[in-house]
């Protein structure tokens, strides 16, 4: 839902906004994977991408610009002002759906990190408030910021950080009051406590490992062409430094989470599930609290038995397949986002920037912005939005195969290859055909 009450339809519209039909569009998007993968085992027999060497480095200036300490401290400021903007209206605000904060949470906050990441790198470390409310608080205590009281256990990875990701989504699709102001600042609250205290417990490692946000974005960010090769500035292609995403436990989770909580988004709009809620005597709250729990731990098993049934490597476990190979559902990922939420950021974002003008509902203009025209182009091109929406998810699950394909080399042994990559390809077809359908149906 928007902020100023409306409800956005994030799916496709239906198939008459496309030129073709779906089945057509599952069909020739199912054939785009199988003949990439067709391509790759022909022509990609050897692993392209290493870590330790891809890339090239930054161009000096600009590099000696990213690394400087003013640049660091700008980004700081600039969210800790936004962060500071947040915290007003949520508590000095009216508790309507015209107070930015709304939009501030559940569009520029969850949808707008996915741009900026991959325009940018991993946005959310440089701007977190609360990396810099405990790197204050180190300062005053003389302590050392990247070090906490404890070592931050390692079995743990990034398990807290899909714990966090779920509980966002579950306030944005399933939780009925999550247009009300206390909910919101309930949560907000509660997610700079348990950050806090995480910092000082375990330090920045903390962050990187179990702030839900910047898991999120670090994660996007690795599909851009910026990176790091120890602490030299790289340029790399974006399938380069995806394969640096490091593998740890818990990231199948927050893959899963992230792509069966979009994929659930599209499915709660769709004339079948909105039906079967309003003919059962089941509470639909109950309802969406099981879909979307099943949506999530659905993909994440899809995934896993695709990986586990893949061709086994002399030095790999199964079990540890599914994280080493979780980093090509990313592409994926990015794929659906901008399928589901293109027009929502747009239209919704930039009301937002209009609302924020505003901040305490009583006619002022702040900001300058209140008088901006909404951006409304897609309303009225269907069919263009409906052609991005399909091209962004099978561009998105093709670079998934390549991605996978490249890693499948690396630790597969020769004689498995390729025969062994076909139980997560068939995964791929489906997430494929089973994503498209639901932004058909939404």
């Amino acid at each position: 839902m928007s902020p100023d009450g409306i409800t956005l339809a994030h799916g496709i519209g239906g198939p008459k906004d496309l030129p073709i039909t779906l089945g057509l569009t599952l069909a020739g998007a199912s054939a785009a994977l199988v003949v990439s993968f067709t391509v790759l085992a022909v022509a990609w027999r050897s692993p392209r991408y290493d870590a330790a060497t891809s890339g090239r480095p930054a161009p000096a200036l600009l590099a000696q610009v990213v690394d400087s300490t003013a640049w660091r401290t700008t980004w700081r400021v600039v969210g800790f002002v936004v962060f500071l903007y947040g915290a007003m209206v949520a508590v000095a605000g009216k508790d309507l759906v015209t107070n930015p904060v709304f939009g501030m949470f559940y569009v520029w906050w969850w949808v707008g990190l996915v741009p900026l990441s991959l325009l940018f790198g991993p946005v959310w470390k440089a701007i977190s408030p609360v990396r810099t409310i405990n790197l204050a608080f180190a300062k005053v205590s003389g302590s050392d910021p990247e070090r906490g009281l404890l070592t931050y256990p390692e079995r743990l990875g990034y398990w807290p950080a899909a714990l966090g990701l779920f509980a966002f989504v579950w306030m944005e699709l399933v939780y009925p009051y999550s247009t009300e102001l206390g909910p919101v600042r309930l949560w907000c609250a509660a997610y700079v406590a348990v950050m806090l205290v995480g910092g000082a417990l375990f330090g920045n490692t903390f962050y990187a490992r179990a702030d839900p946000f910047e898991v999120y974005s670090t994660l996007v960010s690795h599909l851009s062409v910026w990176g790091r090769r120890g602490d030299v500035l790289v340029l790399r292609s974006p399938l380069a430094n995806l394969d640096t995403t490091p593998v740890r436990p818990g990231l199948v989770a927050v893959v899963a989470v992230l792509f069966g909580s979009t994929a659930f988004d599209s499915f709660k709009d769709s004339t079948r599930w909105i039906s079967f809620v309003q003919d059962t005597d089941v509470s639909a709250y109950l309802l969406d609290n099981l879909a979307l729990l099943t949506f999530c731990v659905g993909v994440g098993l899809v995934f896993a038995l695709g990986c586990v049934l893949t061709g086994l490597g002399d030095d790999l476990r199964r079990s540890e397949l599914p994280n080493v190979l979780a980093h090509s559902v990313v592409p994926i990922i990015v794929g659906y986002i901008v399928a589901h939420y293109l027009r929502y950021l747009l239209e919704v974002g930039q009301l937002t920037l209009i609302q924020a003008s505003d901040p305490f509902s009583d006619g002022s203009n702040y900001l300058g912005t209140a008088d901006l025209t909404p951006f409304t182009w897609f309303r009225y091109h269907p069919t263009a939005l409906a052609n991005i929406k399909v091209a962004a998810v099978i561009l998105g699950h093709v670079l998934g195969v390549v991605a996978a394909h490249d890693r499948a080399i690396k630790i597969l042994p020769p004689r498995h290859q390729l025969t062994g990559q076909l139980p997560l390809l068939f995964a791929m077809v489906a997430f494929t055909v089973g994503g498209l359908y639901l932004l058909f149906a939404a």
